[in-house]
Order: C-alpha cells, then structure tokens, then sequence
C-alpha cells in the first residue's frame, strides 16, 4: 500500500535578512514573474527536505532600487528579531500554480538536478538523435545552480556543474545547451574548445 503522493513545490524567492523595523524580509527574487506575488494570499517557507509550512502574507513589493530583489511581510512576523529568523529561508509556491513559460524558457528548480551529457563532435547534432552521430553522449556532471549575471553586468546565466573535476560553468545559451529536457532530467551540450578539457580531471593541474 503506497502513501499520497508528496505535493511539489517550486521556490520563487529566497530570504536573505531582515528589512525595517516591522518584521519585513528583503528577498532575492527567483521568477520572472513577481508581480504574481502580489496576487497570492498564502506562500510556503522551506528550510532543507523539511516540508514546506504555510504562511499567509501580508504585502509584497518589488524593490525599485535594487533589480531582483523584493520585500515580503507575513503574518505573525511584526519585529526585526522575528524576521531574522526567516533569514535563508525558501519562499514557495505549489507546482501548479507556476507560469506558465513560453518555449525555450525554464524554471532554475527544473534545471537544478538536471544531468549534463556532452555530445560527440564539434558542431551541434542535427534534430535526428544525436546517438546517430556514433559515440554516445558522455555524462559531464550534474546542474546544482544557476548564477544570473548582475544588473550592471548583461549576459547569458551560466548553469554550475558538479564535475569529478569540479564546478564546472556552462553558459545557458541555445548554441552549447542544443537540447534540454527537463521531464527527462536531462541537458545535452556541444562544450567550446577548451571548456569540455575542464570538466575533466586529469585536465587540470
């Protein structure tokens, strides 16, 4: 006999300290999408494979001063000290609430878990599958984040590896990750000239 199945989650922000004196959270936003927010009622604060707890909020607003940053107020929280305590905490939404996403976008929590598998080659395979090419696709690492360049620096998120050789950062652009399935917890790559030799060991010194 088999329990309920575990409800997901998708995390949409991430709290990084306390905001004011009335127990506001200043948050590093994780979605596109944070004027969504501002809709929502209750969110879910997660801490490690704990489950998630609910939380009703209060307000949100996006901060204008800082790009990707917003404060969160909930209830129960009315002080600094009770807002410190919330301090690295996961703000969580339920998996079918998300956006939904154009194609050849993707949510960070799909990516994450995702294995790196470099195809054979130089040049990006064509739509048939790439086993066709001959060798098989070798395993590189797994994703277990994606750094987002800064306001002031433009540019392509890169996705941090986890390699026998080390972190290992590959730019999540369409032209090295040719293909990616997330339902298949799988990213295909054709790496740059160099970048493969670093996922590597005996590679490095």
């Amino acid at each position: 006999m088999t329990g309920a199945p575990q409800e997901k989650f998708v995390t949409v922000a991430r709290i990084l300290r306390a905001r004011g004196n009335k127990g506001e959270n200043a948050a590093e936003l994780l979605t596109d999408f944070p004027e969504r927010l501002k809709e929502k009622k209750e969110l879910f604060l997660a801490e490690g494979s704990a489950a998630p707890r609910r939380v009703r909020l209060r307000s949100f607003w996006a901060d204008q001063n800082h790009p990707g940053r917003g404060v969160l107020h909930f209830e129960g929280v009315d002080s600094i000290s009770e807002a410190e305590k919330l301090s690295g905490l996961e703000v969580q939404i339920p998996w079918e609430e998300r956006a939904p996403l154009p194609a050849g976008s993707y949510f960070v929590t799909d990516l994450i878990g995702c294995s790196l598998f470099e195809l054979s080659g130089a040049r990006a395979p064509l739509a048939s599958s790439p086993c066709s090419e001959g060798e098989a696709p070798a395993l590189v690492g797994q994703v277990m984040d994606v750094y987002f360049p800064g306001e002031s620096q433009p540019g392509t998120p890169l996705l941090g590896v986890d390699t026998p050789a080390g972190e290992l950062l590959v730019p999540f652009a369409s032209d090295i990750c040719v293909r990616v399935d997330v339902a298949a917890r799988r990213i295909e790559v054709v790496l740059p000239e160099g970048l493969g030799e670093l996922a590597r060991p005996e590679s490095r010194p």
